[in-house]
C-alpha cells in the first residue's frame, strides 16, 4: 500500500471518525448531565432520519424545510421519554434504567420497522457526489461536512458547559440527591439532556443518512457511538472527538490492510476490539473521571 492511498484511508477514516463522535455525543450529553448509560440513541439516530423524511413526505415540502420541523419533534419526544419512560425509575439501580434504553432502542426500531419498513430510502440534503481533491487524495464531501457539523456542535456543547444550565446538569449528574436538596429541578435536568441528545441524534442522522441512506442499519451506529463514548471517557465532550478520530483511523486504516485478507468485515471487528480493550485495560476511557462505573 502506497503513501497516497495510507493517507487517504487515514484522512477519511478521520472524517469518518468526527461523524461516529456526532452518535457518541448524544450519550456523553446524556451521561454527563444525569449520569444514564443511554443504549437507545442509534435507534433516535434512526428515527430522526425517518422523522424527516415522514415531514417531507406528508407536506410535500423540501428536505431543509423538514429538518427544523423533526428537530422540534425530536426535541419533544426527548422530553417525553424522560417524563414517561425514566422519571420513575429515579432512584433506581442503575441497571434498571440502562435495561430501559435497551427497550426504547428495540421499542423505536420495531415502530420504524412497522410504519416504513425496511427498504433504504435516499436523502438528498444537497451535498455533491463529486469528490474532493487533496492533493492526490480523494475525500467524500459528505464526510467533510459531516465532519465540519460535528466540530461546530462540539464546540457549542463546551461552552454550554461552562453556562449556568450546563453547571446544573453536572451536578445532578454528579448527585441527584443533593441537587433536590438545594432546590435543582432534577427531572427538568434530566428531560433537557434527553431532549438535547434526541435533536443532536436527528443531525447525525440527516448526514448519515445523506451517505448510506434512510434504513434500519441507521440504528447499528449505536456500537460505533458507545465504542468512541467509551474510548473517549463517557463525560468527556473533547474525549468523544479524539476518541472518534482515532477510532476513525484505525477503522479505515485496518479495513484497507485486512479486508483484502479475509474477505470483509474488518471494520466491525476493529471496533469491537477497540471497545473490548479499552473496557479492560482502562473502562474511564482517555479521559473520563476514574470514578465512572463500568456498564
Amino acid at each position: 500500500m502506497d503513501i497516497v492511498m495510507l493517507g487517504e484511508l487515514a484522512i477519511n477514516g478521520a472524517l469518518i471518525g468526527l461523524m461516529y463522535s456526532l452518535v457518541a455525543l448524544g450519550i456523553v450529553l446524556i451521561y454527563k448531565s444525569s449520569s444514564v448509560p443511554n443504549l437507545a440513541q442509534g435507534a433516535m439516530v434512526m428515527l430522526g432520519s425517518y422523522v424527516v423524511l415522514g415531514y417531507a413526505n406528508i407536506f410535500n415540502i423540501g428536505i431543509w424545510y423538514a429538518i427544523p420541523l423533526a428537530l422540534i419533534t425530536m426535541f419533544l419526544l426527548g422530553i417525553g421519554i424522560e417524563r414517561v419512560a425514566l422519571r420513575r425509575l429515579a432512584g433506581r439501580p442503575i441497571i434498571m434504567i440502562l435495561m430501559m434504553t435497551l427497550g426504547l432502542d428495540i421499542f423505536f426500531r420495531s415502530i420504524s420497522m412497522s410504519i416504513w419498513g425496511g427498504s433504504a430510502r435516499p436523502m438528498k440534503i444537497g451535498i455533491s457526489d463529486d469528490p474532493l481533491f487533496l492533493g492526490p487524495i480523494l475525500l467524500n464531501w459528505a464526510y467533510v461536512i459531516g465532519a465540519g457539523v460535528a466540530l461546530i456542535l462540539f464546540g457549542i456543547f463546551v461552552l454550554f458547559f461552562r453556562t449556568r444550565r450546563g453547571i446544573v446538569l453536572r451536578a445532578i449528574s454528579d448527585d441527584y440527591t443533593a441537587s433536590w436538596s438545594v432546590g435543582i429541578s432534577v427531572e427538568r435536568g434530566v428531560a433537557l439532556s434527553w431532549a438535547i441528545s434526541a435533536v443532536v441524534a436527528t443531525v447525525a442522522g440527516v448526514l448519515w443518512s445523506s451517505v448510506q441512506g434512510v434504513d434500519q442499519s441507521l440504528s447499528s451506529l449505536l456500537l460505533k457511538g458507545v465504542t468512541v463514548a467509551v474510548l473517549g471517557g463517557l463525560d468527556s465532550i473533547g474525549g468523544a472527538v479524539l476518541a472518534g478520530i482515532l477510532l476513525g483511523i484505525f477503522e479505515g486504516v485496518a479495513s484497507g490492510y485486512l479486508d483484502a485478507l479475509v474477505g470483509g468485515g474488518s471494520r466491525d471487528l476493529v471496533v469491537a476490539a477497540t471497545l473490548i480493550i479499552t473496557i479492560l485495560i482502562r473502562p474511564h476511557g482517555l479521559f473520563g473521571r476514574h470514578d465512572i462505573e463500568r456498564i
